[in-house]
């Protein structure tokens, strides 16, 4: 089982400038990168034309490290300072799911833990820290 903890910036529309920045400043190299626009489009929650180039989800990769971007602000409303939660990546289910329910313990769930279109499982939980994790199973 392999599990890696690693930082996720949530970006209020200024993540690709954030990329470029990271790219000369850290000589970080993006490794993913998937903006708005280029997900299916849904009838019932249009996305203003200004916000299809705003990034999704992306990877850099800096050294040996890993750090994740969106420009999509889960929960509430944004807060330059607060932008940063925690990504706890598994190739474990079983083992996402007990990192899960653990976390939420005395906490709050922001999004439930299941299977999605990207990984085995994902979930979204604040501790009762206030620090928000985002739970990410690879595989079965």
């Amino acid at each position: 089982m392999s599990t890696s903890l690693i930082p996720f910036l949530e970006m209020n529309g200024v993540a690709q400038e954030a990329i470029d920045f990271y790219s000369e400043a850290l000589d970080a190299k993006v490794v993913y990168l998937l903006r708005f626009g280029d997900l299916p489009e849904n009838p019932e929650e249009p996305m203003p034309p200004e916000k299809k180039d705003y990034i999704n989800y992306a990877i850099l990769k800096i050294g040996d490290s890993e750090l994740q971007l969106t420009d999509h602000v889960t929960g509430s409303t944004y807060e330059k300072g607060t932008q940063i939660t925690i990504v706890v990546q598994s190739n474990d289910r079983e083992k996402a799911t007990q990192y899960f329910e653990a976390l939420k313990q005395d906490g709050h769930v922001n999004e439930p833990l299941q299977a999605t279109f990207f990984s085995a499982a994902y979930g979204n939980v604040t501790d009762k820290f206030g620090i928000t994790f985002r739970i990410l199973a690879k595989a079965n």
